[in-house]
């Protein structure tokens, strides 16, 4: 009989999970789940069973229930779409935006290819001041030009986007302008049609009844703290990409419409503790034309990776955290409600609300500001529905990162279903390479009962995904340097 490995004397948890996992499971079955996930940093735990039936002779096609696994559950990739939290699920998400973008601007995936003839703009809209900062700005000639400081900064100076004079910068207003930007930007769409129609002299109904705007919009924290939004707005005919714009429908057209919505798209804020604020674009703005013949500046392949290196990226940017910072116990609030009914202060945060003290937290002093700001705004109540203190660690932001008209290309979902029919039609060839049985898709009707258990791994298992990461890491590596034997 075999006798039992004394690992009293490895000091690692990891090392000494890993040594059991070898020794007292299907090892080989827990490598072969751990590599399925390609690397995902904190994959998703369930437990429940999933049965596949014929619909017509009834049979059992195939069968799985997590229990027969090793471990006795099953491990799904989480799908963070954050390069912060995930870099694994977030590069298949940036390489979904990616073709989603691209399929709107060149064709394909269900898009005509004509789409590439159509009037195509690169917007950029920016946030307005809120006091000057530190920053760096060249002349004509590149030339590096000294900031309202005094200094020329390096371009990885940390003081780049901190204010000038804190004691004057406008905090309140910034993080007001950071939690509409999402209704900014919808009203801004709004102007977009009503300018345009102004502009080429027709009436809003005319307008629409001939013409189809379609976008996809990115946003983008700067330095200071502030989203922007980058955006790639189409003209297409009333019936949607399938028809050509009428030739009415121009890029210039498309450039002075863009600057009249910037001016006109406006929002009132009003509050007794903060008086009147009106929300509005900054005055910079960009309106760049998509080369039609792939030979231009910015051509359709350099904007779709373009907005899809964005769609992956959080706050970090401007130098905040990636978390949450309301106290999940009191979700918030500072108290409980105890068994009497009454509110007791919660342990876990002394009554701050706070999962982390804002005084403690690792940022500049900056965007510690902004998160004090957005904490303090969110409790006051007539700013009680933006939720500031649940996003007082993006700074007030709380829209869509990413999001396009519904005309625009296909879908992430669609996207997904692609990836999901290729896996099975994978599956299936090598079921008949087995010699199996294969199976028609349309005829299968599948029930299944999943529940969540946990996030991710054993420390065994993160040993085993480290080593996953590294071969994916080493493999991209010598692909990027051409090496010959791959």
């Amino acid at each position: 009989m075999r006798r039992p490995l004394d690992l009293r004397h490895v000091v690692s948890p990891g090392l000494r999970d890993l040594i059991e996992l070898a020794n007292t499971h299907d090892f080989n079955r827990v490598t072969e789940q751990v590599r399925e996930l390609r690397g995902c940093t904190s994959p998703v735990n369930l437990h429940g069973w999933t049965i596949t039936t014929d619909s017509v002779t009834k049979e059992v096609v195939r069968s799985y229930r997590s229990e027969d696994e090793p471990s006795g559950r099953l491990l799904t990739t989480c799908g963070n779409r954050r390069a912060s939290r995930c870099p694994a699920c977030s590069r298949v998400y940036a390489a979904d935006t990616y073709h989603l973008i691209k399929a709107g601007l060149s064709g394909g995936k269900n898009v005509a290819e004509t789409v590439r003839d159509h009037p195509r703009a690169f917007v950029t809209l920016t946030a307005p001041s809120f006091g000057p900062v530190h920053n760096r700005k060249t002349d004509s000639t590149g030339k590096t030009r000294p900031c309202g400081c005094g200094s020329h900064h390096t371009e990885d100076d940390p003081a780049l986007g901190t204010p000038l004079d804190p004691a004057t910068y406008d905090y309140t207003g910034a993080v007001l302008w950071n939690a509409h930007a999402g209704q900014l930007w919808g009203r801004f769409t709004t102007y977009l049609r009503r300018a345009l129609a102004e502009h080429l002299g027709m009436t809003q109904k005319a307008l629409n009844s001939a013409l189809r705007v379609s976008f996809a919009k990115v946003a983008e924290y700067q330095k200071r703290g502030l989203v922007h939004f980058h955006a790639v707005i189409r003209f297409d005919g009333p019936d949607g990409h399938t028809t050509p714009p009428p030739s009415w429908a121009t890029f210039d057209a498309l450039q002075v419409a863009v600057g009249l919505a910037v001016e006109r798209a406006r929002l009132t804020v009003e509050s007794d503790a903060i008086g009147e604020r009106v929300i509005k674009w900054g005055d910079r703005f960009k309106v760049d034309q998509i080369s039609a013949l792939g030979d231009g500046e910015l051509t359709d392949a350099k904007v779709a990776g373009y907005v899809a290196k964005y769609a992956t990226k959080n706050a970090e940017g401007s130098g905040t955290v990636d978390r949450t910072l309301i106290c999940r116990p009191c979700q918030g609030r500072g108290y409980v409600r105890g068994p009497d009914g009454f509110r007791d202060l919660c342990d876990d945060c002394e009554g701050t609300g706070q999962a982390e003290p804002i005084w403690a937290l690792p940022v500049q002093r900056h965007v510690r500001q902004m998160i004090r700001t957005a904490w303090d705004l969110g409790h006051l109540p007539e700013f009680a529905d933006l939720k500031l203190w649940k996003w007082a660690h993006m700074l007030g932001f709380r829209g869509h990162f990413s999001s396009k008209s519904r005309a625009y290309s296909t879908t992430l979902g669609a996207l997904r279903d692609v990836r999901r029919a290729w896996r099975h039609a994978q599956a299936e060839a090598a079921r008949a390479r087995a010699g199996l049985p294969t199976t028609d898709e349309t005829t299968l009707v599948t029930a299944s009962s999943w529940t969540y258990l946990s996030s991710g791994y054993r420390p065994g298992e993160e040993l085993l995904a480290a080593q996953v990461r590294h071969d994916i890491a080493d493999s991209e590596r010598r692909k990027s340097e051409g090496a010959p034997w791959l």
